[in-house]
């Protein structure tokens, strides 16, 4: 058992906790912070996508222990019913889900997505290594290639994203 402190939807939380404790598990089982879900627990569904210091992870793949100090956004983070984030309210208008399992994790990554192309940080599909990436539809399919959404909700998804941005899908 080793003691973590970490920022957690900007409150300081401090826990307890066996080494082997995954991020994922911390956030669910320690604080109950249950919109981050667990799919594949192997990094491959990106059903527990969050945010830690403006990088998106998966939770799954990641020890609590190596957090410590860290600032953590997690769905419930992000906004609330009645204040909702811009990136929620174009998934509700946009019917970007449907059984709504991976909705956080894929909310989460496109917020990080978002952020990530304002800064300038290439994808696989950029093509020019150089200039800024543009957010086009083969390079926002690309950076979001990490969410599997099993109902298949992938235009809605892109089309609530390109909002967000400030473009069209």
């Amino acid at each position: 058992m080793t003691r973590v402190s970490f920022d957690v939807n900007g409150k300081a939380c401090a826990l307890e906790l066996d080494t082997r404790t995954t991020l994922l598990d911390a956030l669910r089982e320690h604080l109950h912070l249950t919109g981050t879900k667990k799919g594949c627990d192997h990094g491959q569904c990106g059903a527990c996508t969050v945010i830690v210091d403006g990088r998106r992870i998966n939770a799954c793949l990641t020890l609590a222990v190596m957090h410590e100090g860290d600032e953590i956004t997690t769905i419930e983070g992000l906004g609330k019913p009645d204040k909702m984030h811009p990136m929620q309210a174009a998934f509700v208008s946009h019917d970007g889900y449907q059984c709504g399992y991976c909705t956080p994790g894929q909310i989460c990554s496109a917020v990080a997505v978002l952020d990530e192309v304002k800064a300038g940080i290439p994808s696989h599909a950029t093509s020019d290594l150089n200039a800024t990436p543009q957010l086009t539809n083969a390079e926002l399919r690309e950076r979001m290639s990490g969410n599997i959404c099993r109902c298949g909700a992938y235009s809605n998804i892109a089309e609530a994203i390109a909002e967000v941005a400030g473009r069209s899908a």
